[in-house]
């Protein structure tokens, strides 16, 4: 059964930040060889507050398989309590468009703990539910078989 139809994850890397750290955590999120599966980490500057530069690093998958080794490694990481919280939210964390959204502290997860944060500095991760139809209620049940494995 598809779980989702895509992943996207992306971090913003403020001037001064430990740019390639940041990059290489983004990279350890996901259990694939990312050469092997032709999966390209996309680069995009910014410009932030008084004009300081900003590196945003974003990484969709979209292949089935890449998608489903994503998501049971991702889920694995998390504790109950977490994961408790996370179907607790699921009405604020996932859209219309079906797609659920979490955020993971990024000082937290630089350094290897995964806590979910509403908002600040973070990665960000955007799970596009397949569900037929197309439904926020419908997504509700994908999300909590997903997050409760």
């Amino acid at each position: 059964m598809k779980i989702a139809h895509s992943v996207k994850i992306s971090v913003f890397a403020n001037e001064g930040e430990d740019r390639e750290r940041i990059k290489e955590k983004l990279v350890s999120l996901i259990p694939l060889d990312l050469e092997k599966e032709k999966i390209k980490i996309e680069e995009k500057k910014a410009q932030g507050f008084n004009e300081k530069e900003i590196i945003i690093y974003t990484v969709l998958l979209n292949k089935d398989r890449n998608v489903n080794a994503f998501l049971d490694s991702f889920f694995s990481k998390f504790d109950e309590v977490q994961k408790n919280m996370l179907i607790r939210q699921k009405e604020s964390r996932v859209d219309d468009d079906c797609n659920f959204f979490i955020r993971l502290d990024k000082e937290k997860l630089l350094n290897d703990e995964f806590r979910i944060i509403d908002s600040g500095n973070c990665f960000h991760v955007k799970i596009q539910i397949a569900v037929f139809p197309s439904r926020k209620e419908a997504a509700f049940g994908v999300v909590e078989a997903l997050v409760g494995t």
